[in-house]
């Protein structure tokens, strides 16, 4: 997923760190459910994302687009994964809708 990160020092040098996930408009896929979506970079466009030093702006903001839906499949799960509090791998198995 494309993210941001960045470190603010205050005066007293204290360090503040922070991130951020990119959204936009949701594909085909995910719009059945929300309007936004992760941004999900291809393997490709790693390198380009994480140097510091890429210039190429406009190459940048063209990564920032609705990922293709194929292969993508919506599964419903239990609403269990609402809450950090649960963390276990039956989180991932199907139910059946309500």
């Amino acid at each position: 997923m494309a993210g941001l990160w960045d470190v603010w020092h205050s005066e007293d040098g204290t360090a503040l760190e922070s991130c951020t996930i990119i959204v936009t408009d949701a594909n085909a896929v995910v719009s059945a459910i929300h309007d936004r979506m992760p941004v999900v970079l291809s393997c490709e466009d790693f390198d380009a994302w994480l140097d510091p030093d890429t210039k190429d702006f406009d190459r940048l903001k063209g990564l920032l687009q609705p990922v293709q839906p194929a292969p993508w499949t919506l599964t419903v799960v239990s609403r269990k994964v609402d809450s950090p509090r649960n963390d276990s791998a039956d989180l991932l198995q199907p139910v059946t809708a309500a």
